[in-house]
């Protein structure tokens, strides 16, 4: 997914000629608190609701120049660009620019989110096994074969390496919800499973937190 592909049609933009009061409007009524500013179709920078907020109202954009992030992304980037600006910089839209620095839009933080699940299959089916080793131990072809012996199949693998320790932390994603025997076979060649969670006839330390998270939000 590009992120030309994530664009909003509805959240507007500011020219130099706009005042602070104005920007602040706008972000109220659209509910974000950075717009981008364009002047000529091109793309300027992005404006945040605090420094608005230190301005005074009757104040244009063109005076508040020096405090515009130049942060955007290109039409063309893959859409996780994009969702790492918007988390490194607490961003709640993100320009995007032709190769020209052409003004496209803009992807919502919102849009990001529902993409994010899309990409992890996050409301697909299935059963999740968390694993922790040593990152020369990591073999994404045993791990499926191990899972394939059960009579299933791993739909997402993605693995996270911790600094400090050394340790390698990696998430599979399993095609069917019940995933005791899978776990039992990985617990046979010695991995250590962190967490999972399906549908099973006995709960782990993460099912029984995540029943009461459940519970908790449905107050």
């Amino acid at each position: 997914m590009f992120a030309g592909e994530l664009i909003s049609d509805n959240i507007p933009f500011l020219h130099l000629a706009d005042s602070a009061g104005k920007a602040l409007q706008e972000m109220t009524d659209f509910h974000v608190s950075h717009l981008p500013v364009v002047e000529n179709d091109k793309y300027l920078g992005l404006i945040s609701e605090e420094d608005l907020l230190d301005a005074d109202e009757n104040c244009s954009m063109n005076a508040l120049k020096a405090s515009f992030s130049t942060t955007f992304v290109r039409q063309r980037d893959f859409f996780l660009m994009a969702a790492k600006k918007a988390k490194d910089l607490h961003l709640s839209v993100v320009p995007v620019v032709t190769d020209q620095y052409h003004f496209l839009g803009v992807i919502s933080k919102e849009d990001l989110f529902r993409q994010l699940a899309v990409f992890t299959g996050i409301d697909e089916q299935g059963g999740i096994i968390v694993l922790e080793m040593e990152k020369k131990d990591f073999s994404a072809g045993e791990i499926n074969r191990l899972v394939e012996s059960n009579g299933a199949y791993v739909t997402q693998i993605n693995s996270y390496l911790d600094i400090p320790s050394q340790i390698l932390t990696v998430t599979i994603r399993i095609n069917k919800s019940e995933v005791s025997d899978i776990v039992a076979t990985l617990q046979r060649h010695e991995y250590v499973i962190k967490h999972y969670f399906g549908e099973e006839l006995y709960q782990n330390e993460l099912q029984t937190n995540y029943d009461h998270l459940m519970n908790y939000l449905n107050i």
